[in-house]
């Protein structure tokens, strides 16, 4: 069932996330983070998609980010579980980075993003979905960030790798998403928003 109208789960989940995300901002900005679940949302609502995959996307980034204030990951994913069902915690735990392998070994930051690459290819099409809604709002706001700018290197800073690998990025999830199988209408956005973001970073 698509979504129309009030939700109340939907309304839920984002009070939920809210208090999560309580007293965190964007990455490189005053905007509480709390902006970004829930474009996410829009996104995945512009799409049609369905309230567990509109939940799943405002909550995709609580167990990464969350991990505070007296919550495990184990907690959290409880939680999420208990009160949202299997279905939406299978999907934010597609795509949650891990911080340590099957055999509990700590990953790199270049690790952790190459095994969250590796793991679409086992995900659901929710999961791939939230994925691709969740790129597409990151990579959007990069670009309306750089053309308010006179300084895009302030922009560019934010992230550790600077310009060409952050563009790299958002084409290797397009790629990797396409290679996967995962042909939704939502790729043609996401490869557009991936390369307007490769022509700003030269």
């Amino acid at each position: 069932m698509t979504v129309t109208g009030y939700s109340d789960v939907i309304n839920h989940a984002l009070a939920f996330a809210a208090k999560h995300h309580d007293r965190q901002v964007r990455k490189g900005t005053k905007l509480p983070y709390l902006t970004h679940p829930a474009n996410v949302a829009v996104i995945l609502t512009r799409y049609g998609r369905d309230n567990d995959t509109v939940v799943a996307g405002i909550l995709h980034d609580v167990i990464e980010d969350s991990i505070r204030d007296g919550y495990t990951r184990e907690m959290l994913e409880q939680r999420i579980g208990d009160k949202f069902g299997a279905k939406v915690l299978d999907t934010v735990l597609a795509v949650t980075y891990r911080r340590h392998d099957d055999d509990g070994v700590e990953l790199s930051g270049d690790e952790r993003r190459a095994d969250y690459l590796e793991r679409l290819a086992d995900a659901s099409d929710d999961a791939r979905w939230v994925c691709a809604a969740d790129k597409i709002h990151n990579a959007w706001s990069i670009i309306s960030d750089l053309r308010r700018t006179v300084d895009p290197e302030t922009i560019w800073a934010r992230f550790g790798g600077g310009r060409a690998s952050t563009a790299r990025w958002y084409r290797g999830v397009y790629e990797r998403l396409d290679e996967v199988g995962f042909k939704a209408p939502i790729m043609t956005e996401l490869e557009q928003v991936s390369r307007e973001l490769e022509k700003l970073a030269g």
